[in-house]
């Protein structure tokens, strides 16, 4: 998977578009330049999830963008997806890396790095690791990791580290300074008034951070 593809990696949350269709706020984000996108609606059901992941395989393939379902194999599979984005309740990612092959993608959610470094050895091609900072979509895993906890967990891995968690365009520069591969994020796109525009703005935050560096 090419590193440029994981700079701005979006998760999605329909909850935080405001009552707009997630498919369009997608689309807008594309538009905007981002490359992959993770469908992370846990509490739907597998049809449901499916015509969801049906749609945004289609929207993603119109901007030869990367499609990542969170934990739901199945759905990967019968929406011709990229892959899946794994965590610590998931199957393990080992038997998933049997079951897709080599040609999938696999992301590993990470909260320590230790358990990033399991993910790496098992076969993950990537793990988001946090929360960084404070938000309320990662407040069940207790206190934000920080800036330190990101850094060491990008020393350790051979494989690309996302910062996740609170990232905004106040602190991207600093989250980037833990030498990670990218950022991943829901509000900071999908809760914007104009997420093609709120997109568009972080990539630029990226670029600029690595021509200074």
């Amino acid at each position: 998977m090419q590193t440029t593809d994981l700079r701005l990696y979006l998760i999605t949350d329909r909850m935080q578009g405001g009552g707009r269709a997630l498919p369009e706020l997608v689309r807008q984000a594309l538009e905007g330049g981002v490359r992959t996108v993770q469908l992370r609606e846990k509490d739907l059901s597998g049809a449901a999830l499916f015509r969801l992941a049906d749609e945004l395989r289609r929207i993603t393939s119109d901007f030869h963008a990367r499609l990542i379902i969170n934990d739901r194999l199945d759905v990967a599979l019968a929406a011709e997806a990229d892959g899946v984005h794994l965590g610590s309740n998931s199957l393990p990612v080992a038997v998933v890396r049997r079951l897709l092959g080599r040609e999938k993608i696999i992301g590993y959610s990470a909260h320590a790095v230790d358990e990033a470094l399991s993910a790496q050895v098992d076969g993950a091609d990537f793990v988001t690791f946090g929360p960084v900072y404070h938000t309320p979509s990662k407040a069940a895993y207790g206190e934000p990791c920080g800036i330190g906890k990101l850094a060491e967990a990008a020393s350790a891995l051979a494989i690309p580290v996302l910062g996740l968690g609170g990232i905004s365009p106040v602190n991207i520069a600093e989250t980037l300074a833990a030498n990670v591969q990218g950022v991943a994020v829901i509000s900071a796109i999908l809760a914007a008034a104009d997420p093609r525009g709120a997109a568009a703005s972080l990539l630029k935050k990226i670029e600029e951070y690595v021509q200074r560096t």
